[in-house]
């Protein structure tokens, strides 16, 4: 296929406990080429129409002027000591996908309404205390 779709193993990184995280394996084009975009990757995204809230306020961020994906990527790459590690057609290719993330997340909005699409993993769990009716009031 042209895109990149064999991302089939990946591993846990738990050293430090339940503070681990997930990383990926990937031997081949790891961005796959610039000039194709994969589209059948978002259809989880476009059949369950489900976003925590923290992840689209980051999408939103960085697809701001202010804070592009590509430019944070590039300035992050710079740093790196195979540098360039991508191409610019590929950092462009960043920005661009995400748009197209962007619009899957708004006809799901569109479609479902706001509150149904974005979970709010923001809010404060309330203590089962709150429930309880006030002795001697």
């Amino acid at each position: 296929p042209p895109g990149n779709m064999d991302r089939h193993h990946y591993e846990m990184f738990t050293k430090f406990g339940d503070d681990g995280f997930l990383l990926h394996l990937d031997n081949a084009r790891g961005f796959g080429r610039h000039s194709h975009d994969e589209i059948s990757i978002l259809a989880p995204l476009s059949q369950c129409c489900i976003i925590k809230r923290t992840t689209l306020l980051r999408l939103r961020l960085l697809a701001d002027p202010e804070y592009r994906l590509s430019d944070v990527m590039r300035e992050s790459l710079l740093q790196d000591p195979l540098a360039p590690v991508l191409t610019e057609p590929h950092l462009l290719a960043l920005d661009r996908r995400l748009q197209l993330i962007l619009e899957a997340v708004g006809k799901c909005i569109d479609t479902f309404g706001e509150a149904t699409v974005v979970a709010n993993d923001t809010a404060q769990p309330q203590s089962p205390a709150v429930h309880r009716a006030k002795v001697g009031t």
